[in-house]
């Protein structure tokens, strides 16, 4: 996976979590940049935390699917793509994102983190997908971590102004570009077979 890839996926892992904060933020009545930075902190931490262990999972089980990795790779990150894009469009998508929301700009912190795992399980997912391919978990793991900690941060502070549907557009676009990462998989490993 090259450096574009990665960031790409850094960015996609985050958009669901960026659709969660945009609804905490639009319900929120002031937004301090501290407390936005908490959550952002929060969600970054969970979610540079989830593809490691999927990454563990995934490299026992690695030996039993080698010869047909790449499908794997391109199937899990198609479904998973069109998942997320499937609850951006739902008509439900908006009531789903006030999960994250609070009454109160103090809210719990575990309560945010909870919220935090609920929109990571993906990552976990793709983690698994990536003991697949040849990246480097670490850093992988790191640039979701940072991407999810800025899309957070901006979505609570940007809510109130650009409201939930954006959020909602973000995770369908989330979605593609994992779609667009899966074919890519499979592309690079087809052309190297048929290159050989």
């Amino acid at each position: 996976m090259n450096p574009a890839s990665l960031i790409l996926l850094a960015f996609a892992m985050s958009t669901d979590a960026f659709a969660a904060s945009v609804g905490r933020g639009a319900e929120l009545s002031k937004v301090r940049f501290i407390s936005a930075l908490r959550i952002g902190v929060v969600f970054g931490v969970v979610e540079a935390i989830m593809p490691l262990a999927g990454w563990a999972l995934g490299h026992v089980a690695m030996r039993f699917v080698s010869g047909i990795d790449h499908w794997i790779a391109f199937a899990m990150l198609a479904l998973l793509g069109g998942h997320m894009i499937w609850e951006g469009l739902k008509k439900g998508g908006a009531d789903a994102i006030k999960v994250a929301g609070a009454q109160q700009e103090d809210k719990s912190i575990w309560l945010i983190a909870v919220t935090a795992l609920a929109t990571s399980i993906d990552a976990m997912a793709v983690g698994i997908t990536l003991a697949l391919t040849d990246i480097n978990i670490v850093v992988a793991s790191l640039a979701i971590g940072l991407a999810t900690t800025l899309m957070v941060t901006l979505g609570t502070l940007l809510g109130r102004a650009i409201g939930t549907i954006v959020g909602k557009w973000a995770e369908v676009l989330g979605g593609l570009i994992l779609i667009a990462i899966g074919v890519a998989v499979l592309y690079e490993h087809l052309a190297g077979l048929t290159s050989v």
